[in-house]
């Protein structure tokens, strides 16, 4: 299934047909080494990452449902909770930087953060590699890297797992592949005002968004406590801005933004339309748009079964 490279595939689709379109559709398969996914596999759902053995990857990123957790914050080891929203790990190989602040460059640095942090997994990767190397594990390193097990290989076992997790053909992406037939009246209607309205401006792309910073508050004070890309640039005029999310699978992922405020979908269209666009809508077009949004929702990956 995962043959050609996500590069090769941009190029071979028919890009005229979307010369016109700010949003374009997700490849339907990416380029990886499957014995180095299983591997990976292995390691997202093993608590053995973990300081005392108790979380995994997937205790925040549930795969069968949004690709995170549905709470405000996340719980670690010792029940410790977090103070961020857990973002979603589906279509992340598409965003241009990971975690809410972008902190992360790419799904290698973004797999580390969570096993180091003291909240979260509490580990260190000298303690890792000395558990992995007495364990079934160490035959699977052999067999990937030449190196064996080693803190990189790890990072790029999880990461290669990551990457197959995509989530193509929403009703909306074959819409966009020309299936007219594929969304609703009411979808397209909602597609126009999300575009009127300016929401497009910041969700954009192949991934609806994950490819640029913008300011959680543009119009208004958000009175959000976190400052965003502040804390990784210590810039004055990084101050609560944060990578825009995705709106891939969104209708899936409550509750909304960094802080977790809003528990529906609809409220967080009225929430961005107030901040972000300096506008309050109707009733009726905050309907339409999360009719849109509903669009989004693609299939989930063959890896994840």
């Amino acid at each position: 299934m995962y043959r050609l490279s996500v590069t090769a595939l941009l190029i071979t689709l028919p890009l005229l047909l979307f010369a016109s379109e700010p949003i374009i559709p997700l490849p339907q398969v990416v380029s990886v080494d499957m014995k180095k996914v299983r591997l990976g596999k292995a390691l997202f759902f093993d608590p053995i990452l973990s300081q005392d053995g108790t979380i995994s990857c997937s205790t925040c990123h549930h795969l069968e449902e949004g690709g995170d957790d549905g709470l405000q914050f996340s719980f670690g080891i010792k029940g410790q909770k977090g103070i961020i929203n857990t973002p979603t790990v589906y279509n992340a190989v598409f965003n241009f930087r990971q975690f809410w602040d972008g902190r992360a460059k790419d799904l290698h640095e973004q797999a580390e953060g969570p096993i180091i942090n003291p909240i979260e997994m509490g580990n260190d990767f000298e303690t890792i590699i000395a558990t992995l190397k007495q364990s079934s594990y160490e035959q699977s390193f052999e067999l990937n890297y030449e190196d064996g097990v080693t803190k990189a290989n790890i990072l790029d076992a999880i990461a290669e797992f990551e990457k197959t997790l995509i989530t193509p053909d929403a009703p909306f992406d074959r819409y966009l592949r020309g299936d007219k037939a594929a969304i609703s009246l009411e979808v397209k209607e909602g597609y126009a005002l999300f575009r009127s309205k300016g929401c497009i401006a910041c969700h954009h792309g192949m991934n609806v968004g994950g490819n640029l910073y913008n300011k959680f508050g543009v119009m208004e004070s958000t009175n959000s406590a976190d400052l965003g890309r502040f804390n990784v640039t210590k810039k004055e005029h990084d101050k609560h801005f944060f990578k825009v999310p995705s709106l891939r699978n969104v209708a899936h992922t409550a509750p909304y933004f960094h802080d977790g405020r809003s528990e529906t979908l609809a409220d967080a269209v009225r929430v961005m339309a107030k901040y972000q666009l300096g506008r309050t809508l109707s009733e009726h077009d905050v309907d339409k748009i999360v009719l849109f949004l509903h669009s989004l929702s693609g299939e989930l990956p063959e890896s994840i079964k």
